[in-house]
């Protein structure tokens, strides 16, 4: 059995009912409820002294209304799970079409602001490398501005806030060929300040599901994902020194995707990442999703959740219970 990492692994969950599709739409179904929601949290937390992350979303976009508060797309009123030792991992979205990179820096700082005392992990970004999907703000223009400038000035913010916890960072997907040099690209152009402003960077990823991988080929799959994305990715990019956290990882169940090999598939990724996390700096996982979008419908972007879209859990809770006491930090 693989042994607990020294130091462990921060847990986390998105647990929303909302996910984005491969098509520039939203797979959604009934709405959240919030005391399911957090009886679910509190399951998977285990004691509330457990450090435990809860992701949400909110988005800055070209009719954003700067000096007022800014709620979460998803879930709604995010910082009401942030209870019991859990703080946000918080995505801020960049999805100006007119570029407005001036208007996103102040966004950021106001979301400090609001949510810095709650928040553990502040993403300037989601999947910026991604250019084809509206959902994913690698679509808009001036990404790579956005990203540079935004790290900087919600870390100038957090610094003037006190907030010390606070850690800003970035994601992307798995990088491979050309586009291996996104990272490098934003460190070229945003320079010593822009590492030195830095304390994690993010990867989605979500293996055997938008390409087959044999069970027994899983394994060394995620590996060497992990291994190429440090060594090859992030070391070459002047990054190597940073942690990295899992944001994104899920399996989804339906026709063809049974429900115990999506309980397989989550066992075989977190013990990976938790035998890797010495060698590789990883830091932490967060899991996509609680409960699915919409437990009625087929598609592959509907059924993520360890939980059916009722809260009825899979096979999979439980074996992200078990892990989660296992290797938590």
């Amino acid at each position: 059995m693989t042994q607990r990492t020294p130091d462990g692994i921060l847990f986390g969950i998105y647990p929303g009912g909302i996910s984005g599709d491969d098509a520039g739409g939203l797979a959604s179904g009934p709405p959240d409820d919030p005391a399911r929601v957090t009886s679910a949290l509190d399951r998977l937390q285990g004691p509330p002294d457990r450090p435990f992350l809860v992701r949400a979303y909110v988005g800055f976009n070209d009719a954003t209304r700067l000096g007022t508060a800014h709620a979460t797309a998803t879930p709604t009123a995010a910082a009401r799970y942030a209870v019991r030792g859990r703080l946000l991992d918080l995505v801020a979205q960049y999805q100006s079409a007119a570029a407005d990179v001036d208007g996103y820096c102040d966004f950021l700082a106001e979301l400090v602001e609001q949510y810095g005392a709650v928040t553990s992990t502040l993403q300037v970004t989601e999947e910026p490398n991604v250019t084809t999907n509206p959902v994913l703000d690698g679509y808009y223009p001036a990404v790579h501005e956005a990203i540079i400038r935004g790290v900087s000035a919600a870390k100038a913010r957090a610094r003037e806030l006190g907030h010390t916890h606070l850690r800003i960072g970035f994601n992307t997907t798995p990088l491979f060929g050309p586009a291996a040099s996104f990272i490098a690209d934003l460190t070229g152009r945003g320079g010593e300040r822009f590492i030195a402003d830095l304390d994690y960077v993010g990867l989605d990823f979500f293996p055997d599901v938008f390409q087959p991988v044999a069970p027994s080929d899983l394994p060394p799959a995620v590996e060497g994902l992990l291994r190429h994305h440090r060594d090859s990715v992030l070391t070459p990019a002047g990054l190597g020194h940073l942690p990295l956290h899992i944001t994104e990882h899920g399996w989804p169940t339906g026709p063809d995707r049974p429900a115990h090999r999506q309980a397989d598939v989550v066992e075989t990724v977190v013990r990976i990442i938790a035998a890797q996390a010495k060698r590789l700096n990883l830091s932490g996982y967060t899991h996509f999703s609680l409960r699915d979008a919409d437990s009625a419908h087929p598609g592959l972007f509907h059924q993520f959740g360890l939980t059916t879209d009722d809260y009825t859990p899979k096979p999979a809770f439980e074996t992200m219970r078990t892990l989660i006491e296992q290797f938590s930090a």
